[in-house]
């Protein structure tokens, strides 16, 4: 990968006592030699660095995490062929692992992978609540960055799917394309009535209109995949319903997808950067984030979902199922970090509700149980485990 000559941010670190602050430079050495410009949310975080910086040059963490040596999560198409294909291999590989959720329990899971699915449909109101949407997905995207170094030998880290490059037209781009390099392509064509929304949106559309898929994804590394549990939600058509009353049994089936341009336009930079320096709180960060009803906003958190779309990908339970959920939850975890870093004095420990300072996250066999405050910074947090940027 090639890269243009290093941005160098001026960013402040802690003086001794009493003497001048001193000043260190820093770099993203983001990717600049690709077909996508940095956009204005790009821009904000770059800029926002200097008061991250700060703030952890004031509140050192315990395990040496530092932006300097912080891995670096990139963008899918900053990758090159060779990293994207090495991840891909490694997804490719966590299906064919053993899993580790009871059997008894989840009989539809078939792998590692699918434990991940299983997590998220059985701690829906773990991962969901009004405090723990942030925390606990970041310790997910975590545990399955996890998963995928430790069980399959990835050298990378999660990329992550910056919307707003792909949102003109998500079909053709590196992530959606096809190609062997892909995480795989369109659905075939097939007929259902588009995605319908409750509480009151109402524009664009009370109802996310079809695109052009629907159907089996039938290229790409992920056009044999089989799908397993559920369905909890019937998005498209023909879905077999699961033999099991909980929709934890197996159901063996393809994975669909309806690659939607109409979800993604509501995902262009402008809602990103407006969700960000818009937002005054994390209550209002979040509730934007998830769509305001009031406000007739679909919010961000919806439109890259349904750019996916289809089954497991439009399931609000089993979405995981789809591989590129990954990278769309990586983004989310980017933003927030973003917006915390705004103004990190007063934004790193609050989460919506604030619930007790003994409240936990447990998602059971899929990472151990933390305290919700101990993983709000990616600088040292999860008791030293996190250390980690994005790019």
């Amino acid at each position: 990968m090639l890269y243009s000559s290093v941005i160098l941010l001026s960013i402040i670190l802690s003086g001794v006592v009493a003497g001048p602050v001193e000043k260190k430079s820093f770099s993203l050495n983001r990717r600049t030699d690709g077909p996508y410009p940095l956009d204005d949310t790009d821009k904000l975080e770059e800029s926002s660095l200097a008061n991250f910086a700060a703030y952890l040059a004031k509140n050192p963490n315990k395990s040496g995490c530092t932006l300097e040596n912080a891995v670096r999560r990139s963008e899918w198409s900053d990758l090159s062929e060779k990293q994207r294909k090495e991840y891909i291999a490694a997804v490719l590989c966590l299906q064919k692992k053993p899993p580790k959720s009871p059997r008894d329990k989840y009989p539809g899971v078939n792998n590692r992978f699918d434990d991940f699915v299983a997590t998220h449909a059985s701690d829906i109101a773990e991962l969901h609540s009004t405090p723990h949407l942030f925390p606990a997905h970041r310790v997910y995207i975590w545990a399955y960055e996890k998963a995928l170094r430790e069980e399959c030998g990835y050298t990378g880290y999660q990329p992550y799917w910056n919307w707003a490059r792909y949102a003109a037209d998500p079909i053709n781009s590196p992530l959606f394309n096809g190609n062997d390099s892909s995480l795989g392509g369109n659905g075939i064509p097939d007929v259902y009535p588009g995605i319908k929304f409750g509480g009151g949106w109402k524009k664009p559309y009370d109802t996310i209109p079809a695109s052009e898929g629907g159907g089996c994804v039938t290229k790409g590394p992920f056009k044999d995949m089989v799908v397993s549990i559920g369905p909890f939600q019937k998005i498209v058509s023909n879905i077999p319903s699961n033999p099991n009353s909980d929709n934890f049994g197996a159901n063996p089936r393809c994975l669909r997808r309806d690659v939607n341009k109409y979800s993604a336009a509501v995902t262009a930079d402008n809602y990103t950067y407006a969700l960000i320096k818009e937002s005054k709180t994390i209550d209002q960060f979040q509730a934007t984030f998830l769509g305001t009803p009031a406000k007739n906003d679909w919010g961000v958190h919806i439109g890259g979902h349904y750019t996916i779309g289809g089954d497991p990908g439009g399931d609000f339970f089993t979405s995981p199922g789809d591989p590129i959920f990954y990278t769309h939850h990586g983004m989310a975890d980017r933003i927030w970090w973003i917006w915390q870093m705004q103004d990190p004095e007063n934004r790193m420990n609050v989460i919506p509700d604030m619930p007790p300072n003994t409240d936990t996250i447990n998602l059971h066999w899929t990472a151990k149980t933390v305290n919700t405050y101990d993983v709000l910074n990616n600088i040292g947090g999860m008791g030293g485990e996190f250390c980690y940027i994005y790019v």
